[in-house]
């Protein structure tokens, strides 16, 4: 009955319609995503898709109906941010291709940089300074990290929390500039 109100271009009907599956959206979009503004951004784009894909509607299970059109929306935003990635990384290489004067001092601010950070990591308690080599230097996943540990996975999110707040008291953020 609401569907066929919504099609009769009652405007009212879709904004219950829009009360009652917003949260069930919302979930499904961010459940791809895993970001929250991106959800909420999803979230409203799919309810338009709704809106215009009503006429095609056929009666056959509307929960999972505006469930697949979520789902799939939300895989072309990530496959869009994919590309957008890839994108960069080529416009990143292409300016590899500067003149060589530029290269070698980009090289060796990057070098130096490098090797003041291995320095200060030095100063991390030993228990920090392993989780931050591992995610950030050897770029190892939260598993990977617990089972070399042989800790469970929320013990290393806890140890790189404490970490980055570790980082934030004792180090002042213009050192790494």
């Amino acid at each position: 009955m609401l569907i066929e109100k919504i099609k009769n271009g009652n405007d009212h009907a879709f904004r219950v319609l829009v009360e009652k599956y917003r949260n069930r959206i919302f979930h499904t979009v961010y459940g791809v995503l895993r970001n929250e503004k991106d959800a909420e951004d999803a979230t409203q784009e799919v309810f338009l898709k709704i809106y215009t894909s009503l006429p095609r509607y056929e009666k056959q299970g509307f929960k999972s109906w505006i469930t697949r059109i979520a789902v799939n929306h939300a895989i072309d935003i990530k496959r869009k941010k994919v590309r957008r990635k890839e994108d960069q990384q080529v416009e990143f290489e292409e300016a590899d291709h500067a003149p060589q004067s530029q290269n070698i001092e980009l090289l060796v601010i990057q070098n130096e940089r490098k090797q003041y950070l291995r320095e200060r990591l030095q100063e991390l308690p030993d228990n920090y300074r392993e989780v931050v080599e591992d995610f950030y230097i050897r770029e190892k996943t939260y598993q990977e990290m617990a089972e070399k540990a042989n800790v469970k996975t929320k013990t290393i999110e806890v140890r790189l929390y404490r970490a980055r707040q570790w980082m934030k008291k004792h180090w002042k953020e213009d050192e790494f500039s």
